[in-house]
């Protein structure tokens, strides 16, 4: 696949995410905006894992006359390895601002959540599990820049313990995120592997900008009971 086309198509898309972003991280009020972050992050890393196992199986299904089935299903198990328990970082970071952390696990996440990782199912399932190479391309090239954690610390007042996951994720992701491309660019994609890798990656800027607007737009005016000052 030719990722520089896939950059352009991205470079036009990306705009609004950047802009959210950029609200998101501002400090104002960032001490309530951060809880509900990593709420709704939560709900999409605990995703992480389970959709690659289901790529995984799918490429297993097609691995004998599909050579791009047999690459990513040698790809895969290395990063289900390396993603596993990021959803718990999560947990512990809110445990760490003196949230609840299982009143996170156990609840229902934003519909935004589902609309961002539900349609990576349906390629997996009915087009190919290649889709997801979209998606994570765009996650882990979003990832929080090196100083994030710190201005996090600083603006919001939150303890260095509630930011492992922004801190964690700005030193991966950056290598993920060079390996996806690598990995896009050696691929013998079909074009119509190549129109479902574009169509999951500007699908996933889509609902990752409604996810994180959501958090701009119903963080509480105080602080989360229970949560401390």
């Amino acid at each position: 696949m030719n990722t520089a086309v896939l950059r352009t198509k991205l470079d036009l898309a990306t705009p609004a995410l950047r802009a959210t972003s950029a609200l998101l991280w501002q400090p104002h009020r960032l001490r309530e905006r951060y809880p509900e972050y990593l709420r709704a992050m939560h709900g999409v890393i605990r995703a992480s894992v389970p959709l690659m196992a289901t790529a995984a199986r799918r490429c297993a299904e097609l691995a004998a006359d599909d050579p791009v089935a047999r690459a990513l299903g040698g790809y895969l198990p290395a990063h289900i390895a390396e993603e596993l328990d990021h959803d718990r970082w999560l947990l512990e970071d809110l445990a760490a601002l003196g949230a609840d952390p299982e009143a996170t696990a156990r609840g229902v996440p934003p519909p935004a959540v589902a609309r961002l990782v539900g349609p990576q199912y349906y390629w997996i399932a009915h087009v190919h599990p290649v889709a997801l190479l979209g998606y994570i391309a765009v996650l882990e090239g979003n990832a929080p820049h090196p100083s994030l954690a710190g201005r996090i610390v600083a603006a919001a007042g939150v303890p260095e313990a509630a930011v492992r996951t922004v801190r964690e994720h700005a030193e991966l992701d950056t290598g993920h995120s060079a390996a996806i491309i690598g990995l896009l660019d050696r691929l013998p994609l079909t074009p119509r592997q190549s129109t479902v890798v574009t169509l999951s990656a500007l699908s996933t800027v889509d609902t990752l900008t409604e996810l994180l607007a959501g958090v701009v737009r119903h963080a509480p005016a105080h602080p989360t009971e229970g949560a401390r000052p």
